[in-house]
């Protein structure tokens, strides 16, 4: 018989799905940086979605070149699953950040980190319509109850404005593509290697990306050296955050695994205030970190005693 993936063992998909998100927490700051460094302002849409298409892009000839040095051949996608990976790579990289960037200026920090929030909620509805082993249940819905309020500490309780409505639309449709791609993802890996098809969705949403921010008129200075460090990083993020998570959806339930996504602000937050010097480190931080925990734990108990002796969950 076959030896299961390591992945599929709870603690160790636990710690992996941590990684995942400390990992895009880094982006946080390292994007500003990147901004900063390559001097791209605030409403430039086109570099900022060229920024992010040669990020995406180059994660997955990184994704792609490690599958054919480790297995040493070279991956094909097959013909036939050519559209579909083409979609999970337009909806999951292109769409999602084509809507963020089209509605963050038109915004509040605070509503964005809310809805953004809420993409956790939405895969943990939406996933039993798709999977029948992935079951609605009263602590599933607990738990992100409690996430979410420890999202709102970490924003210290701000209401959100109701006079950014285009701005607010935008960032929700980014958060359903972050739900969408979950379920395509964990669809696809069923019957794709995870680590092929995170190589070529990636590339595909990059090349999507960088060919609309050119549109745009997007630029760039690639002679800079800090700013072409900080490019590689962020494809480097992308590359193994998205490797292992595709991974982790393969083998567990996707409302069990984007629950994690809670974690990414936290991460970003402390992250920024070490690298960047921001004031973030308050008791509402150390509050927020424990109640998304708590949430976290509490959708990934409702999962456990009814499976534990199954080799897959």
């Amino acid at each position: 018989m076959t030896k299961s993936p390591i992945l599929q063992n709870t603690a160790v998909a636990c710690l992996a799905a941590v990684f995942c998100t400390l990992l895009w927490g880094t982006a946080f700051p390292f994007i500003k940086l990147g901004y900063s460094v390559l001097e791209i302002s605030q409403y430039d849409i086109g570099s900022k979605l060229l920024f992010a298409g040669l990020r995406f892009l180059l994660a997955g000839i990184m994704v792609y070149l490690f599958l054919c040095i480790s297995q040493k051949r070279i991956p094909t996608l097959h013909k036939n699953d050519f559209g579909k990976v083409f979609a999970y790579g337009f909806v999951q990289t292109a769409m999602q950040y084509i809507f963020t960037y089209a509605g963050i200026g038109f915004t509040s920090s605070t509503n964005t980190s809310i809805i953004t929030s809420c993409g956790s909620f939405i895969t943990v509805l939406i996933a039993p319509l798709f999977f029948r082993s992935d079951r609605l249940t009263v602590l599933k819905i607990l738990g992100c109850a409690v996430g979410f309020s420890g999202v709102l500490v970490m924003n210290g309780f701000s209401a959100t404005s109701v006079d950014t409505l285009f701005g607010d639309a935008m960032i929700f449709l980014s958060t359903l593509c972050t739900a969408s791609g979950n379920v395509i993802s964990k669809k696809l890996a069923q019957k794709i290697n995870p680590v092929e098809l995170t190589a070529f969705q990636l590339m595909l949403g990059g090349t999507v990306l960088t060919i609309i921010g050119v549109i745009l008129g997007g630029r760039m200075n690639m002679t800079n050296p800090q700013g072409l460090m900080i490019l590689l990083w962020l494809a480097f993020v992308s590359a193994a955050a998205f490797s292992v998570w595709t991974a982790l959806l393969k083998y567990h339930p996707a409302s069990k695994i984007s629950v994690f996504n809670l974690l990414v602000p936290i991460f970003g937050t402390v992250l920024s205030g070490v690298m960047l010097g921001e004031s973030v480190f308050k008791a509402e931080t150390l509050i927020s970190l424990v109640l998304i925990s708590l949430g976290i734990a509490a959708v990934n108990i409702s999962l456990g005693s009814k499976r534990k002796n199954r080799r897959k969950i």
